[in-house]
């Protein structure tokens, strides 16, 4: 690993280290793993018609497939990026990979609903170990002059990834390649995990492990808990007819968070290392951001999982045509994000403007949903719904961030990271109830109301915008 040297006597102060030799390999060893990742959180949503005629189950094992991968990774999240602290980011991305390779296996082979919801836990947990390594070790790796152009480019590989994934699914869905059928989305991730594997032992640079820092683990498992509370009766309380534990076990979760928040008082008032510092619970402008995000994830991705939903299960297009159906939302989203880079100084305005625009593509969808109704009919609404939430998404994590204090950043953007997956299950468990319990014979309908409700979701999230900083903390200083 490369140090700053803090000694001026041992060197002159216009010298340093030389950056690490090898750091554009190794960034894209980081954004290989960052692709895999983001590419399996997202492939249920178009496969997971084709795996449940396969495996069985219920519908709300299509539900699971999202919400038990994405509630593994908020619980990995919490610890992930500590555990990288503490053992070396080189080491916990490789445990990481190698783990998300094993469990990319064990879906393949999976034969029932439980087998396959239990392999996605140990891809979401494995994924969580291995992501938050890559900004650790690009920030170890270049200089200040070089890291924003490193940072700069996950943008662009996110964006292709959103829109190549569906079309990647689809067709290896579709494809049947060795007659591997459904399981060919999983199996890809062989060789690419194993090559990544590979060029991380070549390339990533390693790194001095931090000894002084504590893993916070009760306080993961409160946090899991409160978040496992919620989702499970909003998945499986349909099923069962909303009995009376669904109920409880919701009341339940808002006492586990409770818990969780006294305990992490306390620990750190004994002077040791929170999950979250609650003093990030003090700021307005943080819970404010808690708040936004929470209801934002959970209607867009929500949304894409009924609309691939609806287009298969509805209109009966294959999975290939539904990933195709999709890309306009995701074209939308980084025009927005786009736009978001030029038009930056406008601070919160661009998140209120955003949830205007994506509550309009919303409804103009809902209008047009009806067997008459194809892919280029719903490409106009989908790209506006999309173009809205990349102008929510873009300024989002800046704004939520611009109250926090310098020695908060870690707790804060880790908490927001981990908030992202927690609104992700909740929306797909919320919004895939909403649109399975309404179906009746008739998926138009149960899309339709469905629909409704996310854009009174965004119509929440125009509300929750007001209470974020108006500006980002950079451009809130004088001579920005």
């Amino acid at each position: 690993m490369t140090t700053l040297d803090t000694h001026p006597a041992q060197a002159p102060e216009t010298a340093g280290p030389a950056p690490y030799r090898w750091r554009w390999p190794a960034l894209f060893v980081i954004l290989a793993g960052s692709v895999m990742e983001l590419l399996d959180a997202t492939v249920t949503n178009i496969a997971g018609p084709t795996m449940r005629a396969d495996l069985g189950g219920g519908t709300s094992m299509i539900q699971w497939l999202g919400a038990a991968y994405t509630l593994a990774m908020t619980a990995g999240l919490l610890t992930g990026g500590r555990l990288g602290d503490i053992v070396g980011r080189r080491r916990m991305f490789l445990i990481g990979a190698a783990g998300f390779v094993v469990g990319s296996l064990l879906c393949a082979a999976s034969f029932s609903p439980e087998t396959v919801i239990a392999a996605r836990v140990v891809q979401g947990l494995f994924g969580a170990a291995m992501v938050p390594q890559g900004l650790g070790m690009m920030r170890e790796m270049f200089p200040p002059t070089e890291l924003r152009a490193a940072l700069g480019m996950f943008g662009p590989v996110m964006g292709l990834s959103a829109i190549g994934g569906p079309i990647l699914a689809g067709w290896l869905a579709d494809a049947d390649l060795l007659g591997t059928g459904w399981r060919m989305i999983f199996l890809i991730n062989l060789p690419v995990g194993l090559a990544t594997l590979a060029a991380a032992l070549r390339f990533l640079p390693a790194s001095r492990p931090a000894r002084s820092l504590t893993l916070d683990l009760p306080g993961a498992a409160l946090a899991s808990l409160g978040a496992l509370l919620v989702v499970f009766p909003l998945v499986q309380g349909r099923e069962y007819g909303w009995p009376a534990w669904a109920f409880v076990m919701m009341a339940a979760s808002a006492a586990v968070f409770a818990l969780f928040g006294r305990y992490e008082s306390r620990r750190a008032g004994r002077g040791r290392d929170p999950l979250v510092a609650p003093s990030l619970f003090r700021k307005r402008s943080f819970v404010g951001g808690l708040f936004t995000g929470t209801i934002y994830f959970a209607a867009f991705t929500g949304f894409g999982l009924v609309f691939n939903l609806y287009t298969q299960l509805g209109l009966g297009y294959s999975p290939l045509k539904a990933g195709l159906a999709g890309i306009p939302l995701s074209v939308g989203m980084i025009v927005g994000m786009g736009l978001v880079q030029a038009l930056r100084g406008h601070g919160r305005r661009l998140l209120h403007v955003g949830a205007l625009i994506m509550t309009a593509g919303v409804v103009a969808l809902l209008l047009i949903l009806g067997a008459e109704a194809g892919p280029w009919q719903f490409a106009p609404a989908l790209l506006v719904t999309g173009v809205g939430s990349g102008l929510i998404m873009g300024p989002y994590f800046e704004i939520a961030l611009a109250g926090v204090e310098p020695h908060e950043m870690g707790s804060a953007s880790g908490t927001l990271t981990a908030l992202q997956q927690v609104g992700a299950a909740l929306g797909v468990a919320l919004l895939g109830t909403v649109f399975f319990g309404a179906t009746g014979g008739d998926p138009t309908a149960a899309a339709r109301q469905t629909f409704w409700v996310v854009a009174g979701m965004v119509a929440l999230t125009f509300l929750a915008g007001f209470l974020l900083p108006r500006q980002t903390r950079e451009d809130a200083e004088p001579g920005h």
